[in-house]
């Protein structure tokens, strides 16, 4: 084999490598920018389930505060009784 014809087999080497390399290249960003876009789903998730656990606390607090009032009221109407 001449010097010519190995150079020949390295410069096809090395023209697979650098397609291989590339199509890794492609998929590396694919699988990050999937990654990225289930990150930003997630992060919207939980501010939305931490507004909807704020509004589950708030009602909670209105309604024992509610329950309160009609317990007192209540009481008041069978004293007056």
């Amino acid at each position: 084999m001449t010097t010519e014809e190995n150079i020949a087999i390295v410069a096809g080497q090395l023209a697979n490598l650098t397609r291989t390399v590339a199509d890794l290249e492609k998929q590396v960003r694919a699988l990050y920018e999937r990654a990225e876009n289930q990150q930003e789903r997630a992060d919207q998730q939980r501010d939305r389930t931490e507004v909807q656990q704020e509004r589950i606390d708030l009602a909670a607090r209105e309604l024992a505060e509610v329950s309160e009032r009609l317990q007192a009221a209540a009481d008041a109407l069978r004293a007056a009784i």
